[in-house]
């Protein structure tokens, strides 16, 4: 939509930012204010190569965790920090009906990751829902995230690529032990993954329990290499 129009819109039906609830302005990544885009607590390198989480002063190409132990994907990157803005803009995202604002959390990660993405990739394999929440929900917000994503990238959106067997209990009422529990075997990747770079699209990294077991799947199926990218991942 054109400047004017926004603006003729604004005057009449003022558009209200669904974070903070102040009108919007100068600054503006719809439906976000400005304030609220700013204030998001973005993440850039360097970072630890595997699962990307920041090394504010520079460090070692991986961090002690992924030395030891390393997760089942090749790489994993996230635009922000789940805090703040961020945090209440994908609940909302999640458990509000605020579809749109897959929009600028998609062109966050595009802004902080896109450049350094590799080449080659085959698809984008948003993380699947259980067929019940996603009909309660109305839509997976992986998904959503993986079609602006996709855009940007110029990679296509795999959602058959992967598959939710079972339902399970919502990670976020789970610690870590419970959470890898909780997944543990319940995708199943496609055979058309077979050879090919693929990235797995999700709304938060937390523990790495759900992407972890999503590349699990993935590498079964015999994907040449798993990425993962994020909106957000817990400090």
């Amino acid at each position: 939509m054109q400047a004017w129009a926004l603006a003729a819109l604004d005057l009449v039906f003022p558009a209200l930012c669904p974070v903070c609830g102040t009108p919007l302005a100068a600054g503006r990544r719809d439906p976000l204010c400005g304030v609220c885009w700013s204030a998001i607590p973005r993440l850039a390198p360097p970072c630890c190569e595997r699962c990307g989480v920041p090394f504010p002063g520079g460090g070692p190409a991986l961090c002690g965790a992924c030395a030891v132990d390393p997760p089942p994907w090749d790489w994993a990157r996230a635009g922000a920090a789940y805090d703040g803005v961020v945090r209440d803009a994908i609940h909302a995202l999640k458990f509000e009906g605020k579809r749109a604002l897959a929009r600028p959390l998609a062109d966050l990660v595009l802004a902080q990751w896109g450049a350094s993405i590799p080449g080659g990739v085959a698809g984008l394999v948003p993380v699947p829902l259980a067929a019940g929440r996603e009909e309660e929900r109305g839509y997976n917000q992986a998904e959503l995230l993986a079609e602006r994503l996709a855009a940007g990238l110029a990679v296509a959106v795999r959602p058959r690529w992967l598959a939710r067997v079972r339902a399970t209990r919502p990670q976020s009422d789970l610690g870590a032990a419970e959470r890898r529990a909780n997944v543990h075997g319940v995708f199943v990747a496609h055979p058309a993954a077979a050879g090919r770079d693929v990235i797995v699209i999700d709304d938060v990294l937390t523990t790495g329990a759900t992407a972890g077991e999503c590349a699990r799947a993935l590498r079964a199926a015999g994907a040449a290499r798993v990425g993962v990218l994020t909106v957000a991942r817990v400090r």
